[in-house]
């Protein structure tokens, strides 16, 4: 009942006269009670001093411990058609085993021997390379010829001018003698006439004498004559010679002409063979890509792309495969403010989803259902959703994880940090500050050994 009222039941009414008022009343009840508030109080003091471990929970889910080892979808690097599939959903493959079979929706790719024509295309081009490297071996040899011959000519055509020289030079030396004669002639016939004059040479002999000196002159005139031609002949040898040196530099220069030309065309040949090659190669491999293979070994999850005759363009996902082999770890998340508290190698406790647990955050050792794991990584940005990943792996020193655990079921992870007393854990819960900072012992080894 209430106590609404200063009137007071008691002074009315005798409780003691009631069976539960003795029994609620008696002094040997009070005592006992008296005695478990003590025992209850002195308890609850000890465990406040009891040692608490602080924790940083987090919520994440099973993956793996390395990339690959996670589950992928397999693309295809070129857009295509389902023809068939040699797989289906739950079978496991071996690395390399053909999935499904596509072909070609583009058009430039059509033609099935197209690899086969660019072959014979190469081929080809390789003949028409060695036509050109040919040519210009032809070329070059007409350009060696060439210039011996017009070696040759130059010196045919200097010894004539040579001859023409001493030919000028020994007319000229005749020419000398004929002036000379011709002086000696003029001489003889004035002496000639002179004397006819006086009566003591006849008539007769001044005749001669005038024969010998008009053939003196003719002969002057000759030899005159003579020396011009050979001077014309130095000139037209020196003409030769110049036009011969101009008409093999014309020729020299259209072969050298053409053997550039040809040595463009071969570099533009092999330019086409290197293009042609490269198509060859991809083409090749192209045609190997459309078989769809695993790439490691593993359990075909599932079909994204189903059927037969549906088109999918190039990197788009066509099935999902899981591998067979791969090490389990757990991928959980934890707030900004509990990152500072994490590092990597410290231990860790689990808790899977489906597996029944009775978890004490503070007493680890304690707790029932839950795995030993530590930190083997941390990312160093922020994620999507707000809280930084950090990966666990099993811990050697505890009790092994369950096999039948499977990749993407949910868990939940206590990070283990210092102990400190309950009172201490409660005062802090209270007043809603974070845990303990500290630095791990191995950590701090290390920051002194850098030091």
């Amino acid at each position: 009942m209430l106590n609404i009222t200063n009137n007071k039941i008691k002074e009315r009414v005798d409780l003691m006269e009631y069976t539960s008022g003795k029994k609620v009343f008696a002094e040997r009840n009070q005592k006992y009670f008296n005695r478990f508030l003590i025992a209850f109080g002195i308890i609850l003091v000890i465990v406040l001093f009891l040692p608490w471990t602080q924790t940083v929970a987090g919520q994440g889910y099973v993956t793996t411990l390395t990339p690959e080892q996670r589950p992928q979808t397999i693309q295809s690097p070129i857009p295509g058609r389902i023809e068939k599939w040699y797989i289906n959903e739950g079978d496991y493959v071996e690395k390399g085993d053909t999935i499904l079979h596509i072909s070609e929706i583009k058009n430039e790719y059509f033609d099935p021997k197209l690899v086969d024509r660019t072959g014979d295309q190469i081929r080809v081009k390789e003949s028409s390379k060695e036509s050109y490297l040919q040519k210009i071996q032809f070329l070059g040899n007409q350009i060696g010829a060439l210039n011996q011959e017009k070696k040759l000519k130059i010196n045919q055509a200097g010894n004539k001018l040579q001859q023409s020289r001493l030919k000028y030079r020994s007319d000229s030396i005749d020419l000398e003698a004929a002036k000379t004669n011709l002086e000696i002639a003029e001489l003889q016939f004035n002496r000639a006439k002179t004397l006819n004059d006086e009566g003591l040479k006849s008539l007769t002999d001044l005749e001669n004498y005038r024969l010998k000196l008009q053939e003196a002159q003719a002969k002057r005139i000759a030899q005159e004559n003579k020396v011009l031609a050979a001077k014309n002949e130095i000139i037209n040898a020196e003409i030769e010679l110049n036009r011969i040196d101009a008409e093999y530099g014309e020729k020299v220069s259209k072969a050298q002409s053409d053997r550039s030309t040809a040595e463009t065309s071969l570099y533009q040949t092999q330019a086409d063979i290197s293009k042609l090659e490269t198509a060859y190669a991809n083409y090749d491999m192209r045609r190997g890509l459309y078989y769809i293979r695993a790439p490691q070994s593993g359990y075909i999850n599932k079909a994204i792309k189903g059927g037969v005759g549906e088109s999918f363009k190039e990197g788009e996902p066509l099935v999902g495969i899981m591998p067979s082999n791969y090490d389990i770890a757990v991928e959980t998340y934890v707030d900004p403010i509990d990152m500072p508290l994490l590092h990597v190698g410290e231990r860790t406790r689990v808790q899977f989803e489906g597996w029944p647990a009775i978890v004490f955050s503070g007493w680890p050792n304690s707790s029932f259902g839950t795995y030993g794991a530590k930190i083997v990584a941390m990312e160093n940005f922020i994620s999507p959703n707000g809280k930084y990943r950090v990966l666990l792996a099993p811990d050697e020193n505890s009790h092994p994880w369950p096999e039948e655990i499977k990749i993407g079921a949910g868990a939940t992870t206590l990070a283990l940090l210092e102990d400190v007393p309950i009172w201490y854990e409660l005062w802090r819960q209270l007043n809603g500050f974070p845990p303990n900072y500290y630095t791990p012992q191995n950590a701090q080894g290390e920051k002194a050994a850098s030091k």
